[in-house]
């Protein structure tokens, strides 16, 4: 296996076993409470500041700039797994939030940027200190990646892919059951092959561990049927590009309205590669759900699309869903999605001419829809969709599918 296919195939087992846990256990469990796999898991999410000291050293023989520009601001998020009260693996991504400037490289005025991005996989062991504060220590590999600057094909920067030790050491003290409190440093050593300096970041962050559901209180949401959840259901969705991609547009924050521009939320991505025409299968089941409001469901599909420059491409993918019921009238129930680093397997690695990256990627998708009928035995909703590698790969063009209509029954 090559060093660099070697994360992202972790992720792949990971999210495999998250994926199918409860089904291994369906005869204990019920899917109101979580499954074994997920009652030992959290959410890190942290938000601060990055360092790599990129200057004119970096520029191949013959270009300098001007000034640069480094936005200090970053984020880490992490999903972790714990083996006990102390060890635990996690798997997550660290990036800045905009990208590093080179100014008037080969010319006044001309911004050239640097994108870096890192997805780690690591060992995080806690040491107490007192009753709820610990500290701790990380060490892990990283699959880092660089895109750089280019004249035409002539590189001013080069790009870089490699794989990098991931070490950190942190303070995390307990607020309640669910929730920590994290301050966090985590350092990549410089390479020297790559041209490439030290990362050293230092961030703030909250800790979000999943528990369990008591039996007792599992069984009373269980057999209680005021509040609707399909057990499993299947979908047809159709989708074209005449309808536009501004909705993929605003939820990337890519907008243009009149003389405004970057309008919208960023909580999604567009892509260079557009589809002109969509057909869609899935099958979805819920996994976990609470009593009312929120469900986890995995799933599984298959997409085609016809890009505008007449490529044809197929994708397969597994993925996991965060469902939220927003409206349960008598008529129907409506709920939002949203469906994030579905390990997905697409049939070309450049697609339209575009660097794509390699036939491993991922698919992300976001939408709303309803189920209806007597007995909810109907649904439909509506769901934007993304390709993409997420910077694993230095090449990946992100493949965007813009509004696709989906019809489905539960079984």
């Amino acid at each position: 296996m090559k060093p660099t296919c070697f994360i992202p195939t972790l992720i792949f087992l990971l999210m495999f076993s998250v994926f199918f846990a409860q089904d291994s256990e369906s005869e204990k469990n019920l899917n109101t409470q979580l499954s074994p796999f997920l009652s030992k898991t959290y959410f890190n999410f942290n938000l601060g500041g990055i360092y790599y000291p990129y200057s004119n050293e970096n520029l191949n023989t013959g270009y300098t700039s001007s000034d640069t520009k480094m936005n200090p601001f970053s984020g880490r998020f992490l999903l972790g797994y714990k083996f006990n009260e102390h060890l635990a693996l996690q798997f997550g991504v660290m990036r800045p939030a905009s990208w590093f400037k080179y100014d008037d490289i080969e010319y006044n005025g001309q911004e050239s940027s640097v994108w870096v991005n890192m997805w780690s996989l690591s060992l995080k062991n806690n040491f107490k200190l007192s009753k709820k504060t610990d500290w701790y220590a990380e060490l892990g590999l990283g699959n880092f990646t660089r895109v750089g600057i280019y004249d035409n094909d002539i590189p001013i920067y080069d790009s870089a892919h490699y794989m990098t030790a991931v070490l950190g050491a942190g303070i995390q003290h307990t607020i309640c059951d669910k929730w920590d409190l994290i301050f966090n440093m985590t350092y990549l050593p410089e390479y020297k092959k790559h041209n490439q300096p030290f990362t050293f970041q230092s961030t703030l962050g909250a800790v979000y561990n999943l528990k369990q559901v008591p039996r007792d209180k599992a069984e009373a949401y269980n057999v209680n049927s005021d509040y609707f959840f399909p057990k499993d259901f299947i979908q047809i969705g159709y989708g074209s590009g005449e309808v536009g991609f501004f909705t993929n547009r605003f939820f990337s924050m890519q907008a243009k309205v009149g003389n405004f521009e970057s309008l919208g939320l960023p909580v999604f991505w567009h892509g260079d590669v557009m589809a002109h025409s969509t057909f869609s299968l899935a099958y979805q089941r819920t996994a976990f759900r609470t009593e009312r409001y929120f469900s986890l469901d995995w799933g599984a599909s298959f997409t085609y699309f016809h890009s505008y420059n007449d490529s044809d491409v197929y994708a397969l993918s597994l993925f996991p869903v965060l469902r939220f019921y927003l409206w349960r009238p008598k008529p129907f129930d409506f709920y939002t999605y949203y469906s994030l680093i579905g390990p997905t397997y697409i049939s070309m690695s450049d697609i339209d001419g575009l660097r794509t990256g390699p036939k491993f990627t991922y698919q992300d998708f976001m939408g709303i829809g309803v189920f209806f009928g007597k007995k909810r035995a109907y649904n439909f909703d509506l769901r934007i969709m993304h390709y993409s590698n997420g910077n694993i790969f230095f090449n990946n063009s992100g493949v965007a599918i813009p509004i696709v209509f989906n019809i489905g029954f539960t079984l």
